[in-house]
């Protein structure tokens, strides 16, 4: 890698990176490739006897220092092959990369170590490949091992471990090697949820001073820890941007290449069944709802969680087949009476007015609410509950789904609703129109002190024991 120019405050520059494979159809034109050009005549044309694969083609992109940036895009998109050669794991065919700093990466399961070794033996020889003296990784192994938390499998063969241990020991060593750059690629996935906990709270610290690029699918973790992302495609960038414009690009892709989302399946009654059964419900025990015991007080003072609706925008950005379409969101209460100012823990509907432009036998209308940064905080859609007798729609009428929720007390800022209309199941349905933040809220005031919501308390006591 080169270090010329300088690169200032980036820790990584990228020019027009490429990486190209040979990919042979038999053994026998591997060994034609080899021989044969070798004995054809001076200035003669040589024979190609293989195809050429571009993983990665003429990339370029700059990474500041103290920048956290994600890279997304679908297998085979590059993402690893790009960070392989970042880490110089892998010789470019083209191109160049300058780095600013020390680089701890965490590639693919395992990768650096040897199975052979122990646990202490790969510690050492890890940390020595990352830059570390032998007195230095003396100084800090207690810590790596009681980071990777594995016990005695410390002294034991990496080949006994499993995958989860493998990763918390690989994280342990990097996590302890003062480096600059951390480079991660999905590896966290196969941790238990303790210690992707314990591996959350060193990145967020890791980034108030050091640079992070890592791959995810998870466009979650993507809004919520990135401030750059960077979307491939086919080895190609195809978006350098915000984290939530990003991610809305890569959900788009994804729904027009596949049509499909994973999800559950659980056997509910039809929807008049649990109508009637909230009903009986409610006739038998009473009021079925509670208020916050805090209601009266925080209503009456400045933290009253005042939350500002602003009108259904049709033209927003958004993907699909165009056999339906989004014409109308709202946020009414349950008389159905339109809200433009809502007091945060209200009972409210969400109304979703559709267009059908052709015939549907199995419509699924869902949304989602997320915060400024595109990040989820909840969604839902109509599949469970109609899905043993769907609402057929004629070709040219409109469709109307209401739901009907207590919406959470939320921290101040603005807030989104992304609707959307697809057809099919849970499982595989056909996405024909999904319109991104819709509608906005803004929170103006806020009796949230932690967390991403509030949840109504039934009773709050405290008392002498």
């Amino acid at each position: 890698m080169s270090s010329n120019p300088p690169l200032g405050e980036s820790a990584i520059r990228i020019e027009n990176l490429s990486k190209c494979y040979e990919i042979y159809d038999t053994p026998r034109d591997r060994l034609k490739q080899f021989l044969l050009p070798r004995l054809k005549r001076r200035g003669s044309p040589a024979k190609q006897y293989f195809r050429e694969f571009w993983a990665v083609k003429n990339v370029s992109f700059d990474i500041k220092k103290g920048e956290t940036v994600g890279i997304v895009g679908r297998n085979g998109s590059g993402k690893s092959t790009l960070l392989q050669m970042i880490c110089g794991t892998l010789t470019p065919t083209s191109g160049s990369i300058q780095t600013n700093g020390r680089i701890a990466a965490l590639l693919e399961l395992g990768s650096g170590f040897n199975p052979e070794f122990t646990g202490r033996e790969n510690v050492y020889m890890n940390a020595s490949v990352l830059g570390l003296s032998n007195d230095e990784i003396d100084a800090r192994f207690d810590a790596i091992v009681q980071f990777a938390d594995i016990g005695t499998f410390i002294e034991q063969p990496v080949k006994t471990y499993s995958s989860g241990m493998m990763v918390r020991l690989a994280f342990a060593v990097i996590a302890h090697v003062d480096a600059d750059i951390l480079v991660v690629d999905e590896a966290l996935a196969v941790g238990d949820a303790f210690f992707t906990q314990k591996c959350m709270r060193f990145l967020r610290q890791f980034m108030q001073n050091g640079t992070v690029l890592f791959v995810s699918h998870d466009t979650t973790a993507l809004v919520n820890l990135c401030s750059k992302a960077v979307l491939l495609s086919h080895g190609k960038v195809v978006e350098i941007g915000t984290p939530k414009d990003v991610s809305e690009h890569y959900l788009a892709s994804l729904y027009e290449t596949t049509q499909d989302v994973g999800g559950t399946s659980a056997v509910l009654p039809h929807a008049d069944a649990v109508e009637e059964g909230a009903e009986e419900e409610q006739a038998s025990n009473g009021v079925v709802t509670f208020r916050d015991m805090r209601e009266p007080l925080i209503n009456g003072s400045t933290l009253r969680n005042d939350i500002e609706v602003f009108r259904f925008e049709a033209d927003k950005t958004g993907f699909g087949t165009g056999y339906a379409k989004i014409v109308g969101v709202s946020l009414t209460d349950w008389s159905g009476v339109p809200l433009t100012w809502i007091v945060g823990g209200e009972d409210v509907v969400l109304e979703i007015r559709c267009q059908a432009h052709q015939l549907m036998l199995s419509p699924i209308v869902g949304f989602q609410f997320k915060d400024r940064l595109g990040q989820v905080i909840f969604s839902d859609n109509t599949f469970l509950v109609y899905q043993h007798a769907p609402v057929v729609v004629a070709a040219g009428t409109e469709l109307l789904a209401r739901f009907q929720f207590r919406l959470p007390v939320l921290p101040s800022g603005d807030y989104s609703i992304s609707p959307a209309i697809a057809e099919g199941t849970q499982d595989e349905h056909v996405q024909h129109h999904w319109l991104h933040d819709a509608m906005i809220l803004r929170v103006h005031a806020s009796s949230v002190c932690f967390g991403l919501v509030g949840l109504p308390m039934k009773k709050i006591s405290l008392e002498n024991v």
